[in-house]
């Protein structure tokens, strides 16, 4: 495997700021090819011996375990992490639909030791018509965004990445307690009461039972032998039209997949690099900055005085997403300002969060991990379908997603859809450089409203506080609601006593909104990766030598 060099902020996908990409240009997992020795030089040339890795190990962190092997049954075969992370993108479509899969979309930093990160964004659209449908549905972009990729960046076949998710598909898995849940509770019975896979002789799989989709392991072999295009122009295409309403084949074929820089600023000693608009990459920045400000860096974390500061801080960075986001290619986003450390220590917080309250639990949902590879190269992903089930319209084994809602849900006059149009959301992929520009660590969750405050929460406490990864994402999570604090259980009482001393009033949440960090850090001195599991849900993570 080629050390990772440089990163390109386009291979083929449309920019929003980026010039054209010079063919030539290094990208990750692939060095620049040496000139060839002259025909008549009496001795060839010899080769330069392959750049050492930067480090030991390789590493992934998913939402299931069935997912973090697929990335390392492609490790095992030569490829790099962008190889694995498309792997395990499809395995945990495959294997957690509820969250993530073809109909939906998702977003993407990249980040080796060397160069600039790149975002890239293959989230949902608007169709052609600019009308939203009745079930929220957009034009996906999934498939795009791991065709693209692997094209870009990839080195093994686009047959082999796509393997272990169809092998998971024909053959089956065991439904975890998770999965399980999410079929027989809330919008599960009503979505999937006529799919023969969950409904089997009309009785809900449980816990335990195997779970076979003949129809999605069809739609993934098309995909595996036509190309990731066929979605888009080919048999696929033609298929998802006649089925849905709101999609048509030439919103389909004019898809295009967005590179962006992605947002970035100083946080403590070191570079948060999180989602570029119309994701709220600069509202986590802006937050983190605020809660330094406000004493979240002196704070005990999980004292009164550290809940108050961070959820202050959460009102600031929500009140810019719901007003100052959008979508880039249709209204101008300042970045630059919302993630300047000197305009946000100037930010004034006026007493509890400033923000309308929200429902305590949200059904929006999606997945996210991480992968690194011996050279070094980060991917931190989030993919989704938005709610749970998306839509709950099936197609070719697969779910769509309903992510249009959130023109609604976050109705701004920065957020309004048009053809073509992204919109505002919560999914936020997120890593951390160094003093170097090296990517140190990789970050993301589900959770919907809660994405943006949970990375923060986790991020403080590793910044700030110098926490053990793992410390920081099993540490008791809340979240800043108008004058309410929402509190995971395991807060103690005295913290909740100071709370209201200090005028918040109290909820506790249940456990399953609070998301699930996925996230993996490098040490460059010793050439390790280190990782951790969220215990709230199905993650997991492994290292490999």
């Amino acid at each position: 495997m080629a050390a990772a060099g440089l990163l390109l902020t386009a291979c083929g996908p449309v920019e929003q700021q980026a010039p054209e990409p010079d063919p030539e240009e290094d990208i990750p997992g692939q060095q620049l090819e040496e000139d060839e020795a002259p025909e008549a030089a009496e001795e060839p040339a010899e080769e330069d011996p392959e750049p050492a890795p930067h480090l030991q190990q390789q590493g992934v962190s998913a939402g299931n375990e069935l997912a973090v092997d697929a990335a390392e049954e492609i490790f095992d075969q030569g490829g790099n992490a962008v190889d694995a992370a498309v792997a395990a993108s499809f395995a945990i479509a495959t294997v957690e639909p509820v969250a993530s899969g073809i109909g939906g979309g998702g977003s993407v930093i990249l980040a080796g030791p060397e160069g600039e990160p790149v975002f890239y964004d293959y989230r949902e659209v608007v169709n052609n018509d600019g009308e939203i449908p009745e079930t929220d549905i957009g034009i996906p972009g999934f498939v795009a965004g791991m065709g693209q990729l692997h094209e870009d960046y990839g080195e093994l076949d686009w047959e082999q990445v796509l393997a272990p998710a169809i092998d998971l598909a024909e053959q089956g898995f065991e439904v975890t307690e998770y999965h399980a849940d999410r079929i027989n509770t809330g919008s599960g019975p009503e979505y999937l009461a006529e799919n023969e896979a969950y409904f089997p002789d009309g009785s809900p799989l449980q816990a335990g039972d195997t779970l076979i989709q003949p129809e999605l392991a069809e739609t993934m072999q098309q995909l595996s032998d036509a190309g990731w295009q066929d979605f888009y122009t080919g048999e696929l295409a033609q298929s998802l039209a006649d089925q849905v309403d709101g999609v048509d084949q030439q919103s389909l074929a004019d898809y295009e997949v967005i590179t962006a820089e992605p947002a970035v600023g100083e946080v403590g000693e070191y570079q948060v690099v999180s989602a570029a608009p119309a994701l709220p990459g600069a509202a986590l920045i802006q937050m983190l900055q605020v809660a330094q400000t406000q004493g979240a860096d002196q704070a005990e974390p999980g004292s009164a005085e550290y809940i108050d500061a961070l959820s202050q801080a959460w009102a600031v960075g929500e009140e810019t997403i719901r007003n100052d986001l959008g979508d880039p290619n249709f209204v101008d986003v300042p970045v630059e300002e919302l993630t300047d450390p000197e305009a946000n220590a100037q930010v004034e917080v006026n007493g509890q969060a400033a923000a309308e309250p929200q429902t305590p639990a949200q059904d929006g949902n999606t997945t996210h991990l991480v992968v690194i590879d011996e050279d070094g190269l980060m991917v931190s992903m989030t993919n989704t379908v938005t709610d749970f089930w998306g839509s709950g319209v099936a197609v070719d084994g697969y779910f769509m997603n309903n992510a249009l809602y959130r023109f609604q849900d976050i109705d701004s006059p920065a957020n309004q859809p048009e053809p073509g149009r992204r919109s505002v959301t919560w999914s936020n992929p997120t890593m951390v450089l160094d003093a170097e520009g090296r990517p140190v660590l990789g970050i993301g969750t589900p959770g919907g409203i809660q994405i943006v405050p949970t990375t923060g929460h986790v991020l403080a406490q590793w910044i700030f506080h110098g926490e053990q990864l793992q410390e920081a994402v099993a540490a008791p999570r809340f979240r800043g609601d108008g004058d309410t604090v929402r509190l995971e259980a395991g807060h103690p009482a005295e913290v909740i006593t100071e709370l209201e001393e200090m005028g918040w009033s109290y909820e506790e949440s249940e456990p399953n909104v609070w998301g699930s960090i996925q996230a993996l850090q490098i040490d460059y001195e010793t050439g390790e990766i280190t990782g951790a599991d969220d215990p709230r849900r199905d993650g997991a993570h492994r290292v490999l030598d």
